[in-house]
């Protein structure tokens, strides 16, 4: 069960780096999503 956990952990964690790939770029996804609700509102 431990085992299986962690693989699901760490396969979601490869997928969230991959995406960002660095800091700024977490940043700048956070900031867009932002930008897109206050624009909706």
């Amino acid at each position: 069960m431990f085992r299986k956990v962690m693989t699901i952990l760490m396969i979601g964690g490869s997928l969230a780096v991959a995406a960002c790939n660095t800091v700024r770029g977490a940043a700048e996804d956070v900031n867009s999503a932002a930008n897109a609700v206050d624009n909706a509102t």
